[in-house]
């Protein structure tokens, strides 16, 4: 089973970024945790500030791959574009989030990834990739 965790923007921060919110583990860090974890899965991990190169990583995959776990972070509300990857690949996604989006600004209540999405797992901490990892399973 292959399974690509896609971050995309300011979650290169995690560790450093309001730990009040994100917490002070670095995705790096946890992401070993997590392939010791599924030793059993092959697990990728990919990352970027740029939306184009997140849309590119999900055409690469998105016909290959067992699963795509994507926090698009705050492309989450703004990107018709990966929206519109989601929707064109058959690799099933599952959109994560650390904090509880709901709980926090109200343009965040807001995704165009939920609508083509599997599922939606937020609110967990670094733990909700861990659920959406399982959830594959």
């Amino acid at each position: 089973m292959k399974i690509l965790i896609l971050n995309g923007p300011n979650l290169n921060l995690l560790g450093k970024r309001e730990p009040e919110i994100y917490g002070s583990d670095t995705f790096e860090d946890y992401f070993v945790k997590l392939q010791f974890k599924f030793k059993d899965i092959e697990l990728e991990y990919f990352q970027s500030n740029i939306e184009g190169e997140l849309i590119g990583k999900i055409q690469e995959v998105g016909f290959s791959y067992d699963g795509i776990v994507l926090n698009a972070a705050a492309y989450t509300h703004t990107s018709i574009g990966i929206g519109d990857a989601i929707k064109a690949v058959t690799t099933p996604v599952i959109e994560v989030h650390i904090s509880n989006t709901h709980k926090r600004e109200k343009f965040r209540h807001v995704s165009y990834i939920s609508p083509v999405a599997k599922g939606v797992i937020l609110g967990f901490g670094l733990q909700s990739y861990d659920l959406a990892i399982q959830s594959f399973l």
